[in-house]
């Protein structure tokens, strides 16, 4: 496997372990006590961001195992639209760019990242009482999880084949 592939995939994980980490400290309260944080501190914005993060480093992971590589500016939609042909073409299951889409939205609306680039959808309101987050958090986490096991696995075996 090429080192940046690699680095891309280890970054990929790294960025959902501080997800899942975000998620424990912020529903657990011994954890809190433990680590000093205020028991009414949260981090459901942090888990959403880190486990969007994580996918966006798993495509780049992915792409440049296909030989591309996409740059800044605008890395985080060119990315988008590549990984959007590999779906086109019938190389990557819909699904997996669904959930990357799902999380690009919420990524926008915490980050005011792709706000002018991608189409009108719903909007969550991330600035009501930070247990309304927790069911987006916990989605973010489990499509993180799909989608990086995934495409761990697609390049992995693509490593086998060659």
């Amino acid at each position: 496997m090429d080192s940046e592939v690699k680095l891309y995939l280890q970054r990929a994980e790294d960025e959902f372990l501080l997800s899942e980490n975000d998620m424990k400290i912020s529903i657990n309260i011994r954890l809190k006590e433990i680590l000093g944080i205020p028991k009414e501190k949260t981090f459901f914005n942090s888990v959403i961001t880190h486990a969007y993060y994580s996918i966006f480093y798993c495509a780049k992971s992915y792409l440049l195992s296909k030989g591309i590589k996409t740059k800044p500016p605008e890395e985080h939609k060119k990315t988008f639209l590549e990984l959007t042909g590999f779906v086109n073409n019938g190389i990557l299951d819909k699904e997996l760019l669904k959930i990357y889409e799902d999380e690009i939205t919420k990524a926008e609306v915490l980050l005011d990242i792709f706000l002018l680039e991608k189409r009108k959808r719903g909007v969550f309101t991330y600035n009501v009482k930070s247990e309304a987050n927790i069911p987006y958090a916990r989605e973010s986490i489990r499509n993180a999880k799909r989608f990086v096991s995934t495409i761990k696995l697609i390049i992995e075996n693509q490593d086998i084949r060659k």
